[in-house]
């Protein structure tokens, strides 16, 4: 088959990218100077691309395939195929927003009050086309980057800007007015890639791996050893995906348990299980989930 085109996004992305792709089962190596990585699957040929210039590249066929936001997907308008949702970008779970802010002083309390005003942002024909199906006039200019301090310094009436909990513009003596868009990683493909069927196999095996990886992220395992008399209790305490894994050790009178869990359980279900007569608690990570 020819090879499947992968653009990798450049920049805040890219490492996490690479890891997670690591985890899946591919191993990408960037060369200094070089935008095109090395991966150790013959049917992929990597690039390195802009995660704002992603979706336009796949839309034509230079790439098959890519990982973007969905606010770069809407901000270019490109005909994609969004293939999946890849939430790993972010320590926390919240996702990243886009969001209106103004001064704190300003008298700017709605979208509306922006008619006449000057607004600064990045997501240029997103914030054009929000303010017109709202019926406000007002003037959204591109910002090359310090788009908060624009507003600070009053160059401008307000901004769309990208945050994910807020505090960096509280701390600017910002205020948010309103939520403007939900942005997440997506996965997405040329149409045209989709069509052929060695593609659409590989595109596939892509997104299921890649979910499977980000899936283990979230669950560990736990193995441990109980009386067979306890057993009742200890399987009450423990979540599963569908029942814990009971097996005999070779003394008839003990048990080993296995089961998955959410990461966040674990400080908590240990020591539930501890005093419940559990032994010999293991907890280890996974590297893929299906």
């Amino acid at each position: 088959m020819t090879k499947l085109k992968l653009g990798i996004p450049k920049g805040s992305l890219e490492e996490a990218t690479i890891a997670l792709f690591k985890q899946a089962g591919w191993t990408i190596s960037p060369r200094s100077r070089n935008y095109y990585p090395d991966v150790d699957d013959p049917e992929l040929a990597c690039a390195l691309v802009r995660a704002q210039e992603m979706a336009p590249y796949v839309a034509n066929g230079t790439l098959d395939l890519g990982l973007t936001g969905l606010d770069w997907i809407m901000e270019t308008q490109a005909e994609v195929s969004q293939v999946c949702t890849l939430t790993y970008s972010k320590a926390s779970n919240q996702r990243s927003r886009w969001v209106l802010l103004v001064r704190e002083d300003s008298p700017i309390r709605t979208v509306a009050d922006l008619k006449g005003c000057k607004v600064a942002t990045e997501l240029v024909g997103f914030t054009r086309r929000y303010l017109a199906e709202r019926g406000v006039d007002a003037s959204v200019e591109f910002s090359w980057g310090a788009t908060e301090a624009k507003v600070v310094e009053g160059l401008v009436d307000a901004a769309v800007e990208i945050t994910e909990t807020g505090s960096t513009i509280r701390a600017h003596g910002l205020r948010i007015v309103e939520d403007m868009l939900y942005t997440e990683t997506r996965l997405i493909a040329n149409p045209r890639a989709l069509d052929d069927p060695d593609k659409r196999a590989k595109i596939d095996q892509i997104a299921l791996m890649l979910q499977a990886a980000l899936a283990a992220r979230h669950k560990v395992a736990l193995k441990l050893n109980i009386r067979a008399a306890l057993i009742d209790e200890i399987v009450a305490l423990l979540p599963s995906l569908h029942a814990p894994t009971v097996s005999h050790l070779y003394d008839p009178e003990w048990l080993a348990v296995e089961t998955i869990v959410d990461v966040e359980a674990v400080r908590t279900l240990i020591p539930r299980l501890r005093a419940a007569g559990a032994e010999g608690i293991l907890e280890y990570e996974l590297r893929k989930m299906i």
